[in-house]
């Protein structure tokens, strides 16, 4: 079983992924948060430069429902070396949602469809699909997976929700089960991983995915995925060199303190769950 960090925006840049690898690295591939311009903009070059990913398999994800906007970022990123790009058909902002892209795409299936003959035809480099069961209701999934079925996919990731659900409530996994069994591209399973027997129960119902992608799981507890590997939880001194490494680059990169603490709070109000026992919550 192999294991991916998810794209989150604003939370697993190359920052993050820098610090986790060097402590952790019990990660796979890890997806970068969505490009959504036909021209990269300087933070999403800063993203994907090769020297900010040293010793990591890095997926760059593009957020689009144009074909040449697709196609150029693809070229752009092979100049760097890249050879699998991601398509993001499962962002649900709502923003994203009305402007026919992310899930927001999946409800247009005759459109997705020659969205993807189109990018399968021009884009060099391989492609993998990143996606919700659909937009509203989790049959949609069905007449997707006819589509998705129709294209040589490096590999399927599928969140167990729709758009509507956003991240609440339980994954659909009857309607996922629909598309493990007629899928054709490998598969990944991506929802609410979030500890040994999450994982142990997925393997258990989905014996041949390929791959887990795991988001706010890895966040929360930078030390699952040494466990679903079989290893003890990291010692104090690890978390402490991976908390300064965050801090030393989020103040290097920030244009102030303020905004690197802005930042390293966001991280922290996943990373808390970690440290359940600790008092200092229970005074925010």
């Amino acid at each position: 079983m192999k294991f991916y960090m998810a794209p989150m925006e604003g939370l697993t840049g190359y920052v993050f992924r820098s610090a986790y690898q060097r402590h952790f690295h019990n990660i796979d591939r890890y997806f970068t948060p969505f490009i959504n311009n036909a021209k990269m903009n300087h933070r999403e070059v800063a993203d994907i430069l090769p020297e900010h990913n040293a010793g990591m398999e890095v997926i760059p994800q593009i957020l689009t429902n144009r074909v040449e906007d697709f196609v150029a970022v693809s070229k752009a990123l092979g100049e760097y070396g890249y050879e699998e790009v991601n398509l993001n058909l499962g962002c649900p902002s709502g923003t994203v949602v009305s402007k026919g892209r992310g899930s927001g795409f999946l409800a247009m299936p005759e459109e997705l469809d020659r969205f993807l003959d189109g990018i399968f035809s021009k884009c060099p480099l391989k492609i993998s699909i990143k996606t919700r069961l659909g937009r509203y209701d989790p049959e949609e999934i069905e007449p997707l997976m006819e589509i998705f079925n129709g294209y040589p996919l490096e590999e399927l990731i599928i969140h167990p929700r729709v758009r509507e659900d956003f991240y609440g409530g339980t994954p659909r996994l009857d309607a996922f089960s629909g598309a493990y069994e007629v899928r054709k591209a490998p598969l990944c399973y991506n929802g609410d991983i979030f500890t040994v027997e999450d994982l142990e129960r997925i393997e258990r119902e989905f014996p041949q995915i390929t791959a887990v992608m795991i988001g706010r799981g890895v966040l929360r507890h930078p030390g699952l995925t040494g466990q679903l590997h079989g290893k003890h939880l990291p010692e104090k001194s690890v978390w402490e060199a991976f908390a300064g490494q965050l801090r030393d680059e989020y103040v290097r990169i920030s244009i102030n303190e303020e905004k690197a603490l802005f930042k390293l709070k966001e991280i922290w109000s996943y990373l808390r769950w970690s440290f359940p026992e600790s008092t200092i919550w229970d005074r925010q």
